[in-house]
């Protein structure tokens, strides 16, 4: 691993340090486990971080630790935010293979119309465009995505439905869509399922369910936990995600402190 992946481990740990202290609360809705999105952005000089300290992933023989895995949301102008993501892998299978830094990301994400997650009438509507960045040791070169994101609530529960357009790094298109079900947002342990399918066209082709849940701790804290199987290409991928979601108010010449997603 690279010089910088210790600076990634401070930050992280700062990050979770600094939670425990933290006082202010505002509204946070997490948006973990999911591959897909809502169609909600990060409040003007807002933070929201999505964090998986530790996960696994199975893929036929190989098993993969994911540590950490982040997200991190900067609520920009009126319904627009920046978001940056990136994960480390550690293979824990294959003893010759490297440490990597991998799924590195930079995209903007803007409410194309205020709906139902904004405490308005009618369904939310986003997009989400960006860059896909090169890693360490792993994802050479550079990508492009954009995505449609259309959300709706109910008092039952909420639907977030995605489709997703990327040109890959190896220059190949791949399209993804996925529909995410979660339980009523009034609960304090919320169930959710998404079903998604991937296809990067002449190269593979994936079918994917995720089940889990969402514990909404306090206003500002979020954890969540997610069994994922899929079929890429006929073989078996199995992952477990576990994290949590927490926000910090940015302020110029301090530390930040609490969330809302507007």
């Amino acid at each position: 691993m690279s010089a910088d992946c210790p600076s990634l481990s401070r930050f992280t740990v700062a990050l979770l340090a600094y939670l425990g202290v933290t006082t202010m609360c505002t509204p946070a809705w997490a948006f973990r486990p999911f591959d897909g999105t809502d169609a909600a952005v990060a409040a003007p000089g807002e933070l929201e971080i999505e964090l998986q300290p530790a996960g696994t992933l199975r893929q036929g023989s190989g098993k993969t630790l994911i540590a950490p895995a982040t997200v991190v949301n900067v609520g920009l102008s009126d319904r627009w935010e920046a978001v940056f993501q990136g994960q480390g892998q550690f293979p824990l299978s294959a003893s010759d293979q490297p440490a990597a830094f991998a799924g590195a990301g930079a995209f903007l994400k803007h409410v194309l119309r205020p709906g139902s997650l904004q405490g308005e009438s009618g369904p939310s509507i986003a997009t989400e465009f960006g860059a896909l960045l090169p890693g360490i040791r792993a994802d050479a070169g550079f990508g492009a995505s954009v995505a449609g994101i259309v959300s709706q609530r109910w008092e039952w529960g909420t639907v977030h439905f995605n489709s997703q357009t990327t040109l890959t790094r190896d220059h190949h298109v791949d399209q993804f869509v996925s529909t995410i079900l979660e339980g009523p947002s009034q609960w304090k342990v919320r169930p959710v399922v998404e079903i998604s399918y991937e296809e990067e066209f002449g190269q593979s082709r994936s079918v994917s369910g995720l089940i889990g849940a969402i514990w909404q701790v306090r206003d500002d804290l979020a954890f969540d936990i997610g069994f994922r199987h899929a079929l890429t290409n006929r073989q078996p991928v199995n992952e477990i995600r576990a994290g949590l979601t927490f926000g910090l108010p940015l302020r110029l010449g301090s530390m930040p402190s609490a969330l809302r997603k507007q």
